[in-house]
């Protein structure tokens, strides 16, 4: 089994951005332990970060045949891009959004998610454990 972790703008400045509301680890921190995880569970791990709506988009595409599943973590984008939800559903590889923080406890708009619809899964608010419930339950999908 394969998976893809994709993150969104800014995400490359956890440890840095807003310690108050991220918390002072590092995405590199973030990196290593989604990749002890998945060796612990068995299971191929691509980890990607781009500040870049349409580099998104094409690496949710490129995923469609490649990976069983995506972990996704849109951060900005969330509230903002039709065509990050567009191109999973058109990927039609199953995708959990993920997010360190619980935009519901946020600013009213950050409670908007526009690729939510298209995701199986949304796990929000659990800190960096939230990607590796996000890897845990697509592999349950697969029933690997």
């Amino acid at each position: 089994m394969k998976l893809l972790i994709l993150n969104g703008p800014n995400l490359n400045l956890l440890g840095i951005r807003e310690p108050e509301i991220y918390g002072n680890q590092t995405y590199q921190d973030l990196c290593k332990l989604a990749e002890d995880h998945a060796q612990e569970i068995g299971v191929e791990l691509e980890i990607r970060q781009s500040n870049h709506e349409g580099v998104l988009v094409d690496w949710i595409q490129e995923a469609r045949g490649r990976f069983d599943g995506i972990v996704l973590n849109p951060a900005a984008y969330t509230h903002s891009s039709v065509a990050l939800l567009d191109a999973v559903l058109a990927a039609g590889v199953p995708t959990v959004e993920v997010h360190i923080t619980d935009p519901e406890r946020r600013e009213p708009f950050r409670r908007i998610s526009y690729v939510r619809q298209a995701c199986a899964a949304a796990i929000a608010g659990h800190g960096f454990s939230g990607y590796l419930e996000a890897m845990d339950y697509l592999k349950s999908l697969n029933g690997r």
